[in-house]
C-alpha cells in the first residue's frame, strides 16, 4: 500500500527541513552530559515544555515555590508531562487510548464541578472521551492508523501531522491544545526521534505563537501549501528545542 504521508515528503523544502530537524535532535543526545545525565536535563525539559504548553492555552507559567499549583490549566499540564514515559507503550499499540489518558490528566480541573464528584466517585465521565461530532471518530482512528505503523514517514514529518491533525480536529470539549502537543511529544519519544524527551519545541511555538497559530491554520485547508506551511513551522520548532536542550546540558556541565 501507498504510504499516506509520502506526498508530503515531496513539498517544497520539507525533505530538508525534516533531515536537518532530525540532525539537530540527533547531536542534543551526544551531548556529553546527555550521555550520563540526561535523566536530569530530561526532567528539566519536561518541566518547561509543560509549563509553554500551559502559557499556549493561556495559563501562566510560573510555578509556586511551594510547589503547590492552583491554575487548572498548568496543573493539567504537569500533570500531563509527569505521565508521558509511561505512555510510550500505549501510544506505540493503543494511540486512542493514550489520548484519551492523557484528556484526564490534562481536563481534569476543568470541568464542572458535577464531573469532579462523578470522576472521584467513579462514574461515568466526558473525560477521555472524544466529541460526538461528525468526523471525529474517523479521523482519530485514521491517525492511530499512522501512529501504529501505517506510515514509515522520517519520524519528524509524523511528528508534525499528529501535532496538526489533533490541532485541527479539536477532538475534545477541552485542553486540545495541552493533548496535542503532548501527542507530539509521545510521537517523538515512541519514533526514536527524541526517545529521552531532551528537546524542548514548546518554547519556540510559545516565543513564536502568532506564527503558531497562524501555521495551525493553513493546516487546516489541507492544501499542500497550508499543510507544508504547518509542517516546516514544526520542523524550525524541533530545532529550536534542540537548541533549548542544549541550553539545558550547557547549564548542568557548567554548573
Amino acid at each position: 500500500m501507498t504510504d499516506p504521508l509520502a506526498p508530503l515528503l515531496d513539498l517544497h523544502d520539507v525533505a530538508d527541513a525534516v533531515a536537518t530537524a532530525r540532525d539537530a535532535v540527533f547531536q542534543v543526545h551526544r551531548h556529553r552530559v546527555n550521555l550520563r545525565g540526561w535523566a536530569t536535563t530530561a526532567a528539566e525539559a519536561s518541566v518547561r515544555a509543560a509549563r509553554a504548553s500551559a502559557a499556549l492555552e493561556g495559563g501562566p507559567t510560573e510555578i509556586p515555590a511551594d510547589g503547590a499549583v492552583s491554575d487548572p490549566v498548568l496543573a493539567g499540564s504537569l500533570r500531563v508531562a509527569e505521565a508521558l514515559g509511561g505512555l510510550v507503550s500505549t501510544w506505540q499499540r493503543a494511540p486512542l487510548q493514550a489520548l484519551a489518558r492523557l484528556h484526564v490528566l490534562a481536563a481534569a480541573d476543568l470541568v464542572s464541578a458535577e464531573e469532579r464528584a462523578a470522576i472521584a466517585s467513579g462514574q461515568s465521565s466526558a473525560l477521555g472521551r472524544p466529541r460526538e461530532a461528525l468526523g471525529v471518530s474517523e479521523r482519530l482512528s485514521m491517525l492511530g492508523s499512522l501512529v501504529t505503523g501505517g506510515s514509515s514517514a522520517p519520524a519528524p514529518l509524523l511528528v508534525a501531522v499528529v501535532h496538526g491533525e489533533l490541532l485541527t480536529l479539536t477532538p475534545f470539549e477541552v485542553a486540545n491544545g495541552v493533548v496535542a502537543r503532548a501527542a507530539a511529544r509521545l510521537a517523538s519519544l515512541s519514533t526514536g526521534l527524541d526517545p529521552k524527551g531532551l528537546g524542548v519545541p514548546e518554547v519556540s511555538c510559545l516565543r513564536r505563537q502568532a506564527e503558531y497559530d497562524a501555521a495551525a491554520v493553513a493546516f487546516t485547508t489541507g492544501t499542500p501549501e497550508g499543510v507544508r506551511e504547518w509542517i516546516l513551522f514544526v520542523c524550525s520548532a524541533l530545532e529550536a528545542g534542540a537548541r533549548e536542550a542544549k541550553s539545558i546540558a550547557d547549564a548542568a556541565l557548567t554548573g
